[in-house]
C-alpha cells in the first residue's frame, strides 16, 4: 500500500520524458564494401546485408549490389502539401560536382520511408560518397535537412 506514492511519481517522470519532440527526418546509411557479411558483429548490419544479396546468385549480381544506400525515414504532419525527399551527395571521383535524387511525396502523406542508392556501376565508377546532405521540402520550402560531417 505504501508504494502507490514512489509509483506515481515514476510514472509521471517516464511520461513527462517520453513528450520530447519526434524526429521529422532521419537518415540511415548502409555502405556494403564487398561481397560476404563481413566481420560486424551487430546482428541488424548482418541481416540488413543478407536481405540486400537475397537472390544475387552469380559474382556479378552481387557486385551490382555493393554501394551506399541510404534509407530516410520522415514524419511530417504540420502541412499536406505535396513535396520531395531531396538527396543530394558527392563522391570521390566526380571531383566537386554535386549529384541530387528526387523522391515525390503526395499531398495528404504525413509519414514515409524512401530509399536511395548509389550501387553498381555508379558506385565502381563514381567511387565512394564523400559527402550528403538530405532535404524534406513541401510547398517550396525546406522543412527538414540532415546532412554529413563533411557536407559543406
Amino acid at each position: 500500500m505504501k508504494l502507490w506514492k514512489p509509483l506515481a511519481v515514476m510514472i509521471s517522470a517516464l511520461s513527462l520524458w517520453s513528450c520530447g519532440s519526434p524526429q521529422v527526418l532521419d537518415v540511415r546509411p548502409l555502405h556494403i564494401r564487398e561481397v560476404g557479411l563481413g566481420d560486424s558483429d551487430d546482428p541488424m548490419i548482418r541481416g540488413e546485408i543478407k536481405r540486400r544479396f537475397h537472390g544475387a546468385i552469380s559474382m556479378a549480381e552481387q557486385g551490382d549490389r555493393l554501394g551506399y544506400t541510404y534509407t530516410v525515414l520522415w514524419n511530417e504532419a504540420s502541412t499536406s502539401d505535396a513535396g520531395q525527399i531531396v538527396f543530394e551527395f558527392q563522391q570521390a571521383s566526380t571531383g566537386s560536382r554535386v549529384k541530387k535524387m528526387i523522391q515525390p511525396i503526395s499531398a495528404g502523406e504525413t509519414s514515409g520511408r524512401a530509399e536511395f542508392a548509389i550501387l553498381g556501376n555508379d558506385y565502381r565508377k563514381g567511387g565512394r560518397v564523400l559527402a550528403w546532405r538530405c532535404s524534406l521540402v513541401r510547398g517550396g520550402r525546406e522543412i527538414a535537412s540532415r546532412h554529413s560531417y563533411l557536407w559543406q
